[in-house]
């Protein structure tokens, strides 16, 4: 059986990196933010917005241990998700946890590539971006230098640079194309 979570500062990849993995290994890829949205059928800021960054954080914890508890997956977590309750050390205990690790200013780019809208980063300048993305870095660096693994994840700009670093995970992992 293959369970691997990958945490990580939102930027670092861990779902593109999640999904190109799933791909080689040929096992299922579940984003948590994605899962929950499913599942509760309103998006993260919604449910931020309805019941607080609490009452988010009690959801997710609970749909952390719903998708946890699947054989041969893979997950990607929200930034924050091992920083509350008692989930890095359930992570652990779950699966291979991977710290994609990553320098803010390699983030700060990551996240001007993504198309996704991050909230948190919203009307900041450049040079407030990379100084919000450092400090926040820094206080979840604690949680995330929990994970059995840690995996230094440069700039994916274009797919052989994915294709890269997913084949440093599996390395690390030790696992094989379809096992």
């Amino acid at each position: 059986m293959i369970r691997i979570i990958l945490i990580g500062y939102m930027g670092a990849g861990k779902t593109t990196i999640g999904k190109a993995l799933s791909k080689e290994l040929g096992i299922p890829f579940y984003d948590l933010d994605w899962y929950i949205e499913s599942r509760r059928h309103k998006s993260v800021p919604q449910l931020f917005q309805e019941v607080g960054e609490e009452g988010f954080r009690k959801i997710e914890y609970n749909m952390l241990h719903e998708v946890a508890e699947f054989e041969d997956v893979i997950i990607s977590c929200g930034g924050g998700t091992p920083c509350f309750f008692d989930n890095i050390d359930y992570m652990n205990r779950q699966a291979q946890v991977v710290y994609l690790r990553c320098e803010p200013e390699v983030l700060h780019m990551h996240l001007l590539m993504g198309k996704g809208r991050r909230p948190l980063l919203e009307g900041k300048t450049p040079e407030e971006l990379t100084s919000f993305i450092r400090e926040h870095v820094r206080e979840r660096e604690p949680y995330y230098s929990k994970a059995r693994y840690q995996l230094d994840v440069t700039l994916m700009d274009n797919y052989d640079k994915i294709k890269i670093t997913v084949e440093k995970l599996r390395e690390l992992l030790g696992l094989n194309p379809h096992q």
